[in-house]
């Protein structure tokens, strides 16, 4: 997948909370950057194959820096961690064009923000957004304890403050989110918003479809999610490629066509970020990604090769 690519410098690099560092990127020559609408993401090319998705968290309107907020996890494939080690103040930095898997609704007639630690990010670029468009939204922040918990003063200090309310594991009952009352009665024109842990959407989601929500109501972004390789073998046929392979148990699909000399464009290795994107022409996938939706992957002609595999005993695949 190609892509435009943009050779930017770190204007400003803060760390705040527990692990968490904020980054201010801009043109090198000042020139404004590319626009962007809130949900969108760019991708990070940080070392040689090393490639990373992260949320714009800035205001959309702010035309002269992209804004990142990047948490150092403990579990990290290479990805959070170079970001910490590698982008100093000033250093220059190649990232893809911002591109949006979680917009906004057009038409919705008020929001429901709910960001679970740096799940944070894409929602303060969306209260800005609505705040821009004048459109009725309130704000969750959730976090493990005020202490370790970036964009605070960020958000006290915003047009949108009053919007926004924070809910910390290690404080008092009473302000704890308190999910059934914020959801509420899915109203027309209400949509729900959620980015953070799996556990924590997964719990934001379920809530939401028992309050009668609509899939179409309900939009979420994973940052990571856990990978199940199980299951057993079966082959791959790359039909322009003119090549077969058997992907073995435990075995990935991009894996084993590398090995036979075809190489996939990946990026998150989760099934989050589309990058690796294939048709189906024959056979049914397995799907174990999250980035189709329920009829995409009902229609089983894409497949994400990074992680899902196959029900049939063959696959047919567009490479």
């Amino acid at each position: 997948m190609s892509e435009q690519v943009l050779n930017l410098v770190v204007r400003k690099r803060v760390e705040q909370g527990e692990g968490v560092v904020i980054l201010d990127l801009a043109d090198p020559s000042g020139k404004n950057l590319p626009a962007f609408e809130a949900g969108a993401h760019v991708d990070i090319h940080l070392k040689t194959g090393l490639v990373r998705q992260y949320s714009l968290c800035g205001d959309p309107a702010n035309a002269a820096v992209y804004r990142l907020g990047v948490l150092r996890d403990p579990e990290s494939r290479g990805g959070s961690v170079a970001v910490h080690e590698l982008l100093q103040e000033g250093s220059e930095v190649a990232i893809g064009a911002p591109r949006n898997l979680f917009p906004l609704a057009a038409d919705a007639s008020r929001s429901i923000l709910i960001g679970g630690g740096i799940g944070i990010t894409p929602m303060i670029a969306m209260a800005h957004q609505l705040t821009a468009q004048d459109s009725a939204f309130e704000l969750h922040y959730c976090g493990r304890s005020r202490s370790r918990t970036a964009f605070l003063d960020e958000l006290a200090n915003a047009p949108f403050a009053s919007c926004v309310r924070t809910h910390f594991d290690d404080e008092d009952a009473a302000q704890k989110l308190d999910l059934p009352a914020v959801l509420g009665q899915p109203e027309d024109g209400v949509h729900v918003y959620v980015c953070g842990p799996a556990g924590f959407m997964d719990w934001v989601i379920s809530e939401a479809r028992k309050a009668g929500y609509a899939e179409e109501r309900i939009h979420r972004e994973y940052f990571q999610v856990e990978v199940d390789a199980s299951g057993e073998s079966f082959e791959v046929v790359a039909e322009r490629s003119g090549k077969t392979v058997q992907v073995a148990e435990g075995q990935s699909i991009v894996d084993a066509l590398a090995g036979v000399g075809i190489k996939i464009e990946i990026s998150c290795e989760q099934g989050v970020c589309g990058t690796c994107l294939c048709d189906v022409l024959e056979g049914e996938p397995d799907h174990r990604d999250v980035y189709l939706t329920d009829e995409e992957k009902a229609a089983n002609d894409q497949i994400l090769v990074c992680c899902s595999r196959a029900k049939s005993k063959k696959l047919v695949l567009d490479i």
